[in-house]
């Protein structure tokens, strides 16, 4: 299983799971009370669940070239969406979301 931890305003808001049957689960951490992920996600207690990467998540990657790119230069397949999102979403993305791998 690989996990990230998930920033909002650079506030720690949940976990993202990708679990080794390649499902994911975000679960806001209990004592967050600040602004959702996205507005399809709102702060809840119970976990959400998915069979692909979430939207918002999925959205925050690069795409074409760039993508083929930063596949190579970290030796990643540039289909492992959730190990790309690891490494490139940690800074400087677009919005107020960030993940940090645990």
């Amino acid at each position: 299983m690989r996990q990230c931890k998930v920033f909002v305003h650079n506030i720690e808001a949940g976990i993202l799971q990708e679990t080794d049957a390649r499902e994911y689960i975000f679960t806001y951490h209990e004592d967050y009370h600040g602004d959702p992920v996205c507005l399809a996600m709102p702060v809840r207690k119970e976990s959400y669940h998915s069979k692909h990467l979430f939207p918002y998540f999925f959205n925050m990657l690069s795409e074409g070239a760039n993508r083929e790119i930063q596949s190579m230069v970290h030796h990643i397949d540039e289909h492992d969406d959730f190990g790309i999102m690891l490494l490139t979403a940690q800074y400087d993305t677009i919005g107020a979301v960030t993940v940090k791998p645990i």
